[in-house]
């Protein structure tokens, strides 16, 4: 059980201190997974028994799905922490009479799906209605047949969700998957100290800023923002295309060109000054820029990286007519507008905006929590990759990286 007292300074150090969810943690891993290594985690998440490392691609074909209207009762909920605003779960239960177990126990997707692993492949309740995982993750569970498909017939807000997210590679009809939140893979940058405006992804290897550019460890986000610049589309590319952009980011490395490769720890040298450039998470920059006004953030012309956390029930879920309640509730433009305004991320509820410029216009007009169509339109979401490619990407990046 976490501590209340914990619980506390990290809900004032969220709101008080302006920090995000993702920039508290970082998307790449926990502490644990840092100091045990993600080529480890990766062997032990992917590729081993009752999960084979060629595992077929495309969606699987669901059966005609009913789930009947039952009482609430009790509802467990496995998500990232610091992602919403408690508040909504308290009146989620109080207008349907349900109990919420609100669980804030997914730190790193790969860190998660080994803790429940076993349980899934050997066809095991999890003990979850609804978790949380970003999408390489989630078409992971998907392609595996590791989710239950969603009842639409208990989800009509479904028809809220952003026309850039209605569809995804790995699921197309949204089958299995609703998105929780986004955000975006593009540059952040100090405008006083790159003397111009930054727009391409090709900027970020430009001589003039040689030894002032950091790139992230993980390379679904810096080698596929590279494949953007390479006129590449991230989300069909293929492992030879990826691992070109890992050969590109080697090379700039080795002239000098990248500073270091980071977590979410770029923000410090990106506010101080010691780092121009660097391939950042838009959610980030919300909130640096607030401390530091010369700081900007860009979705590159050529395309930037979205990222989404999604909402899917477990294999086996106990009370799906109570998480497809809850889906439904959370698409509800003016509850998605209370979790867009605690999380600063790009919210995937159409309506929300103009929720948000009656309560908070300055939040309403934010290009970084709400892109125009011109920006979502260069949004690229990551390549459905099986486990075998996943890992011939992440040991070639690990190589480059030192990780």
């Amino acid at each position: 059980m976490t501590d209340p007292s914990v619980e506390r300074a990290l809900e004032r150090l969220f709101l008080e201190g302006g920090v995000s969810r993702r920039r508290f943690l970082g998307r790449a891993g926990s502490a644990g997974l840092a100091a045990a290594g993600l080529s480890s985690v990766l062997a032990a998440c992917g590729g081993v028994k009752g999960e084979s490392a060629n595992a077929p691609k495309g969606t699987p074909k669901p059966a005609a799905v009913n789930h009947p209207k039952t009482a609430i009762g009790q509802l467990t909920f496995s998500n990232w922490p610091l992602y919403i605003d408690k508040k909504v779960i308290k009146d989620f239960d109080k207008q349907y009479g349900g109990t919420t177990k609100y669980l804030e126990d997914i730190n790193d997707n790969y860190e998660f799906f080994g803790k429940v692993r076993q349980q899934l492949t050997r066809g095991e309740s999890i003990d979850r209605d609804i978790v949380t995982l970003t999408d390489f993750m989630a078409a992971r569970w998907v392609r595996n047949g590791y989710v239950e498909p969603i009842d639409k017939k208990n989800v009509p807000n479904a028809r809220n969700l952003v026309a850039n997210l209605k569809s995804i590679n790995y699921d197309p009809q949204r089958t299995y998957t609703l998105p929780w939140q986004s955000g975006g893979t593009g540059i952040g940058y100090n405008r006083k100290k790159t003397g111009r405006k930054i727009e391409s992804v090709n900027d970020l290897f430009d001589p003039a800023f040689k030894g002032r550019v950091t790139m992230l460890q993980e390379p679904y986000d810096s080698a596929c923002l590279v494949l953007c610049g390479m006129g590449i589309d991230p989300s069909t590319a293929k492992i030879d295309d990826i691992l070109k952009a890992i050969d590109k980011i080697d090379q700039a490395k080795s002239s000098g060109q990248i500073r270091r490769f980071t977590g979410n720890d770029y923000a410090t040298d990106l506010s101080k000054g010691n780092v121009w450039l660097a391939v950042a998470y838009s959610g980030d920059l919300v909130q640096l820029q607030a401390d530091n006004p010369d700081l900007e953030f860009v979705f590159p012309k050529e395309g930037s990286m979205l990222f989404t956390d999604n909402m899917m029930m477990p294999k086996g879920v106990a009370h799906p007519y109570a998480a497809e309640t809850m889906m439904n509730y959370v698409y509800e433009p003016e509850v998605a507008a209370k979790i867009a305004a605690y999380v600063n991320y790009i919210t995937p509820v159409d309506g929300v905006q103009e929720v948000l410029a009656k309560t908070d216009p300055k939040l309403a007009r934010n290009p970084l929590i709400f892109p125009d169509d011109a920006v979502r339109s260069r949004l690229k979401s990551y390549p459905a990759l099986s486990p075998a490619d996943e890992r011939t990407m992440q040991d070639a990046m690990a190589k480059v990286t030192g990780g």
